[in-house]
């Protein structure tokens, strides 16, 4: 089982400082997510249940010096076209060893004239620009991160947490959680061009340790449900398949256009407004499978909510979910057709060795599962995952435990 060991504040500043050559003024930090169960509602008007992990992107932020860049970084940054620039490097490191590094100004953030990660915290500025009328420059931003990238646990999203709540802190934007929430999905959807929901985003900013995030996507409505996997000796075992996604070139836009042109066809605004006493006849046989999924799932997520609450006569359960976890994969498998033989291995090795529950988790095609799974029995199912993933002939994936964490903030 791999663990990631996050950076302090002081490590942070001394490596900004070590590649900009001046101090930074704060440090700031945004979690990954993994979603416990509600998935393809969010951008349906549905509901969700996130968790916050603890694996994050983190940042230190400067202000640069009038007239002053750092020629001696590591070969990473090249001087700013203008003074006005945003410059970024990060800890990942390219093909040839280098850092991963890149800068943009005001008049260079167009969508689509920046391409791969740069075009997260570019979409941000471009948002920042349009929704306050501030033109972010003279920035220097240093980024490290322990969320796997591609593993469908949000990374892409955490980073643009991490920018804008580093951008708001250091240029006094005054934004709210529900402003950082609906301006980081403005970058990912208009900027950088992925038509992702809100449920990574609100995580990310909103969610609280020890809790998960019951949210309603329609109204942006939170509730805290209690998430303490240690009180019932329980751990949620992340198995990421290392099959990389993308949402912005996967079937992910597919689906939703799906989901779209379903509520069209039966007169609503979004597939949220359904109940049982729907006439699905109007729709195709593909779209009748996507609407089924939805409907379901939304029912899932207030299941799951009332037994992690107790409203169900016996105390709070976490246990009590595993059924819905796996409930929640087989409609992902059937109806919405986004797992992949990766994920349904992880599903099944997982379950066959103990696991109390396990999905497929994040947009599909790839990315991760996770497994409910007794203390106890963690090293039993990971080799079980192990050896599973071998026997298909599948790269090996990395498994590692993760706890509901605290959302973005500063860090000291």
């Amino acid at each position: 089982m791999n663990a990631a060991t996050p950076p302090t504040g002081p490590s942070l500043r001394r490596e900004f400082e070590a590649v900009f050559g001046y101090p930074p003024l704060d440090c700031f930090r945004a979690p990954g997510r993994v979603n416990l169960i509600g998935e393809h509602t969010d951008y349906n008007m549905g509901l969700v249940l996130p968790i916050a992990i603890d694996r994050a992107v983190h940042v230190a932020i400067g202000r640069r010096p009038q007239g002053r860049w750092s020629a001696d970084d590591g070969g990473t940054a090249t001087p700013p076209r203008r003074e006005e620039s945003i410059r970024i490097v990060s800890d990942h490191r390219d093909e040839w060893g280098e850092r991963l590094a890149g800068q943009f100004t005001a008049e260079e953030l167009v969508p689509g004239a920046l391409r791969g990660w740069l075009s997260h915290p570019a979409g941000v500025g471009d948002e920042i620009a349009k929704t306050t009328g501030t033109a972010v420059g003279g920035i220097d931003l240093y980024i490290e991160s322990t969320v796997p990238v591609g593993a469908g646990l949000s990374s892409s999203h955490a980073l643009e947490v991490a920018v804008l709540i580093a951008l708001d802190g250091v240029c006094g934007l005054g934004l709210d959680d529900r402003e950082k929430v609906l301006l980081t999905q403005r970058a990912e959807n208009d900027f950088v061009g992925a038509p992702t929901g809100i449920v990574d985003q609100a995580a990310s900013v909103m969610a609280e340790a020890g809790y998960a995030l019951f949210l309603d996507c329609r109204d942006l409505a939170t509730r805290q449900i209690p998430f303490d996997l240690d009180a019932e000796e329980l751990r949620l075992l992340v198995i990421d398949t290392r099959v990389s996604h993308s949402h912005s070139e996967s079937g992910y836009g597919d689906r939703r256009r799906t989901c779209e042109e379903a509520a069209g066809a039966l007169g609503v605004e979004s597939l949220r407004e359904l109940d049982e006493t729907v006439d699905l006849g109007p729709l195709t046989e593909e779209q009748k499978k996507r609407v089924r999924h939805v409907f379901n799932e939304n029912a899932r997520v207030r299941a799951t909510v009332e037994l992690l609450e107790g409203h169900g006569g016996e105390g709070r359960s976490i246990r009590g979910i595993g059924e819905l976890l796996l409930a929640s994969h087989d409609s992902l498998t059937d109806d919405f057709e986004v797992s992949c033989t990766e994920l349904d291995t992880a599903v099944a090795a997982a379950m066959s060795a103990g696991a109390i529950g396990a999905r497929m988790i994040g947009g599909g095609f790839g990315g991760s599962a996770i497994a409910l799974v007794d203390a106890a029995l963690v090293d039993e199912v990971g080799k079980a995952v192990l050896a599973a993933f071998a026997e298909h002939g599948h790269r090996a994936p990395d498994i590692f435990a993760v706890r509901a964490g605290t959302g973005a903030g500063r860090i000291d």
